[in-house]
């Protein structure tokens, strides 16, 4: 039960290799394989060669054709047919599912294997990991951080293990002895750091939430200052309009009121004046009201400029 609860305390632990990396920083292995794609090369020239003859021997065959019996032509097509089969008897044999190829390379990667699973059992004892995934296996791995990988670790050890085997002399044994093949674990500082990632990630959070607060707070300033600024406006267009309805209004009244004092005046004086006369003082006072009109006009407008400036000077001092 104590070591159930140490276990669940201290968190599954959980690390990676990659077999191709390692094979490929591994120098024995490479001069192995390197010598192996040569032996393969010979044998795929070897088989080419082959069929390059067999090939020859049936186009000779074809340009010969009239000038031989049946049971030559029969003879001789059935030597090449017989040196085919042997030439994929071959190419089977060398490169087959149990060719020499596949059997040499299975026999070189049987050591470079057993290296790789004792140096990793060497870990997981040592480092007390409870999985350790292959990346090159049939596994599918949708996702792994470079921080669990120990490849290297496990390359450096075999590498170790490789001086030890090839030390010649009882000094270079001692010293690739000596070498620190697996570090210790330091839980207590594994915990403190732990701590100090939690501490990292609260402090982050803490200060993206109080960026969005302030954020937030000025878009509400923003919009409430947009808001006022919309009703001043709205203000503004309703007094504009108030107004020229009420001066629509006055001129009306004011147009219907003069007509009525023209008839009555046009009545009163229509018997001493010329009807010339009564055109031209009809011409003068129509002026007169137009120019009257304009100058009211004149007015309403340099108000209604100094009302605007007015109400744009209140929103910046708001703002």
């Amino acid at each position: 039960m104590l070591s159930f609860h140490a276990n669940a305390q201290r968190g599954v632990r959980i690390a990676y290799i990659d077999t191709e990396y390692i094979l490929e920083n591994v120098p024995e292995y490479q001069e192995a394989t390197a010598q192996l794609d040569d032996k393969a090369q010979k044998w795929k020239n070897e088989i080419q060669s082959k069929l390059t003859d067999v090939e020859q021997k049936r186009k000779d065959l074809s340009n010969e054709k009239a000038l031989l019996t049946k049971e030559l032509i029969d003879e001789r097509e059935e030597d090449i047919t017989f040196e085919e089969n042997e030439i994929l008897d071959y190419q089977q044999k060398r490169f087959g599912p149990n060719g020499d190829l596949f059997i040499q390379k299975r026999q070189l990667m049987q050591p470079i294997q057993d290296q790789i699973f004792a140096a990793v059992q060497d870990m997981a004892e040592g480092r007390k990991y409870d999985f350790i995934f292959d990346k090159s296996s049939d596994a599918v791995m949708l996702y792994s951080a470079k921080q669990f990988d120990v490849s290297e670790q496990v390359l450096r050890s075999i590498t170790r293990t490789s001086k030890r085997t090839q030390a010649n002399s009882k000094a270079e044994r001692k010293a690739a002895e000596s070498e620190e093949l697996i570090p210790e674990i330091n839980e207590e500082l594994e915990e403190r750091e732990k701590a100090l990632e939690e501490k990292k990630a609260e402090r982050e959070s803490a200060v993206e939430k109080r960026r969005q607060e302030i954020l937030a707070a000025r878009e509400a300033k923003k919009q409430e200052a947009e808001a006022r600024r919309q009703k001043v406006l709205e203000d503004r267009e309703k007094a504009k309009q108030a107004k020229l309805d009420a001066r629509n209004n006055t001129e009306g009244a004011e147009k219907v009121e003069d007509e009525v004092t023209e008839t009555v005046k046009t009545k009163t004086d229509e018997g001493t004046k010329t009807k010339a006369q009564l055109i031209e003082e009809n011409r003068q006072k129509k002026l007169a009201e137009r120019e009257e009109r304009k100058k009211a006009l004149e007015d309403r407008k340099k108000k209604i400029l100094e009302e605007r400036q007015q109400a744009q000077d209140s929103i910046n001092n708001n703002n």
